[in-house]
């Protein structure tokens, strides 16, 4: 009796929570595609989460980079793992990453905390007329600070802060977010399905004083599944999941709107979804893949489209270290690669 009435208290607590996700995205959060500020926040902080498309609430691993999508992924298994990667994005951009957790029993609870740092170089300053002026310094901060805990056998949650910065040249800004995650977790049947509302907040500082700017608000819903008798474990993800058509809607682009306009529901639901697979190879290697539908058709070349929208890695996992590389492709000739560590310390000083 006592565990119905538990569950079926979390169960009203989803549901609370989904509405006031609801409200939130209709009161301000729908907004896409270069329209916010901190856009940065939508990169994939490790290498996992470039080789998983970058949109996944619910994969299971043991990876802890993967609760930077979804707090409530964070498990005290994970406690003392240190994480760092760096990619070469592009244009000469360059950016790191660092990360760590640590459960603490007597609140039963797992903390976790990370820096991105992201360098832009330096770029020359011109005025309206394109003369130079000199050069200036780009660059953006982003640390977050995570915790979880488990509810009954099943459930998990969690909550990340994020403090964000941003500076090019004479204009800074920055912005103190929050992100909201649950999963149900059933080992037996090797089922995951994760919610997560993410970049929840506002700016404490704006670019230009008053012109306040919306934030990247995110809703998606993602299920994993680990099958049976094969090594395989495959995952769905709906990203945006407040907002039905999420195209780019380019104002200046009469042809590209009235095809908007004449479109099949089947391009706009299917732009909400990632798909990825994840293969287990003997014992210590991982390949993992992932199809990203919005970006494909929203980058990729009308006349050669080859592998936009497709994002590959492969991992050599141990119970001492895991080494990761993965690959992103945005264009055909366009594309990234992304090089991490994870190191479960408790490990090495057991």
């Amino acid at each position: 009796m006592q565990s119905i009435f538990y569950r079926t208290a979390m169960y009203r607590s989803i549901a609370a929570l989904l509405l006031v996700f609801g409200l939130y995205a209709s009161a301000g959060g729908q907004v896409l595609g270069g329209r916010n500020t901190f856009a940065f926040l939508d990169l994939p902080a490790s290498p996992q989460l470039t080789a998983l498309g970058n949109v996944n609430v619910s994969q299971q691993t043991s990876d802890i980079t993967l609760s930077l999508l979804n707090p409530a992924l964070l498990r005290p298994d994970m406690h003392s793992q240190l994480a760092a990667s760096y990619a070469a994005y592009f244009g000469d951009v360059k950016y790191g990453h660092a990360m760590s957790g640590y459960y603490a029993k007597k609140l039963q609870t797992t903390f976790s905390a990370s820096l991105q740092y992201l360098n832009y170089g330096t770029l020359p300053q011109t005025d309206a007329t394109g003369t130079i002026q000199g050069n200036f310094n780009a660059r953006d901060l982003h640390a977050q600070l995570s915790a979880a805990r488990q509810y009954l056998e099943r459930w998990h949650y969690g909550i990340s802060l994020h403090f964000v910065s941003s500076r090019y040249g004479a204009y800074a800004a920055s912005g103190l977010l929050a992100d909201v995650g649950i999963t149900y977790q059933d080992t037996i049947h090797g089922l995951q399905v994760g919610i997560v509302a993410r970049n929840m907040g506002g700016q404490l500082h704006t670019y230009a004083p008053g012109q306040e700017e919306p934030l990247p608000f995110d809703l998606q819903v993602g299920v994993s599944k680990q099958l049976a008798h094969v090594p395989l474990q495959l995952s769905a993800t709906l990203h945006h999941v407040y907002q039905f058509d999420v195209r780019y809607d380019d104002p200046g682009d009469a042809v590209a709107d009235t095809a908007k306009k004449g479109s099949h529901v089947a391009d706009k639901l299917f732009r909400h979804a990632v798909l990825a697979v994840q293969w287990k190879i003997a014992h210590y290697v991982e390949l993992t893949g992932a199809y990203n539908y919005l970006r494909r058709q929203e980058l990729a070349q009308t006349d050669a489209k080859g592998a936009s929208g497709l994002s590959m890695g492969v991992a050599v996992v141990t119970r001492k270290i895991q080494l990761r590389y993965a690959r992103s492709y945005y264009q055909r000739s366009a594309a990234f690669n992304h090089l991490g560590i994870n190191i479960p310390l408790q490990e090495w000083m057991h």
